[in-house]
């Protein structure tokens, strides 16, 4: 019997601005991410060895998953005497841009952090994280945050107030987008930017400044995907203050202080599943 579980939050990226190509092959970015109360669930329950399921046949549960992966990390550099299985109740869509396996790798982390009392230091926690995905850093303490470098830069965002009493909607289409593949394409495209220098987010002292807040990969995507832009003008032609492609997709999500709008939206786009939620 499964009786620990943690919640594996989703994020929406507002703004996604690719800066230049790093070195390392890695790419330089500036995002706000928002981390939100849609979410994956984690049931843990001790045991000799380590296991992992999944509600959902499509997510694997070898050594590809990020799962699997920090729990390896952990295990491989603490010895664990103790083991747990671990149940992935999945719900954030995959291939989606709202960070679920991401997410899923730093719930792992900080769960047996706490449930083995690893004693394990923020920075190299921080560091594991970085080692297993760029956006899995982020997902250790949430929030809504700056992110810059390749995922590793994470700064406090000043006016993430302004965000907290909004209501997100998130429509998630039946295609993936592969992030390598939207990468490739936005490089061929010439879209990356010429230099590193920081991308100044500023939000108005009486409001959101919406028009700051733009997603490169729209670029891509607008050409392969026209049913994402679709989705996109949908919501903004029902009273969304804001949307946008999330990561490099597939999900849109539209930003809503109205209800009433959220279910007008709702009713255009009742051919897709559709998710509420809020910034945490």
């Amino acid at each position: 019997m499964y009786n620990l579980y943690f919640e594996s939050h989703s994020k929406i990226n507002l703004g996604l601005k690719v800066l230049n190509k790093r070195s390392d092959g890695f790419h330089n970015i500036s995002s706000i991410f928002i981390q939100t109360n849609f979410s994956d669930k984690l049931f843990f329950e001790e045991s000799e060895k380590f296991q992992l399921s999944c509600n959902d046949g499509r997510v694997p549960i070898d050594n590809s998953n990020t799962i699997f992966k920090a729990y390896q990390i952990l295990n491989q550099k603490f010895k664990f005497t103790n083991h747990y299985k671990i149940h992935l109740n999945k719900s954030i869509p995959i291939g989606s841009g709202l960070g679920g396996g991401s997410s899923n790798a730093a719930c792992t982390l900080s769960a047996l952090n706490n449930l083995l009392n690893l004693e394990i230091l923020a920075k190299d926690l921080h560091k594991i994280a970085l080692d297993i995905g760029s956006d899995v850093p982020f997902f250790l303490n949430g929030g809504i945050k700056l992110v810059q470098g390749r995922g590793e830069i994470i700064k406090s965002f000043k006016s993430s107030n302004q965000f907290k009493n909004m209501i997100f909607l998130i429509v998630c289409p039946k295609f993936s987008i592969s992030t390598k593949w939207a990468y490739k394409n936005l490089k061929l495209k010439k879209a990356l930017k010429s230099d590193n220098k920081e991308h100044k987010f500023s939000p108005l002292d009486d409001g959101v400044n919406w028009k700051l807040f733009e997603n490169d990969f729209e670029l891509v995507v607008k050409e392969a995907y026209p049913e994402i832009m679709n989705i996109k003008d949908t919501m903004i032609n029902n009273g969304a203050l804001y949307s946008s492609l999330s990561g490099t997709g597939s999900t849109v999500f539209g930003i809503y202080n109205e209800e009433k709008f959220i279910l007008k939206t709702q009713s255009k786009l009742s051919h897709y599943k559709t998710y509420r939620a809020s910034p945490i």
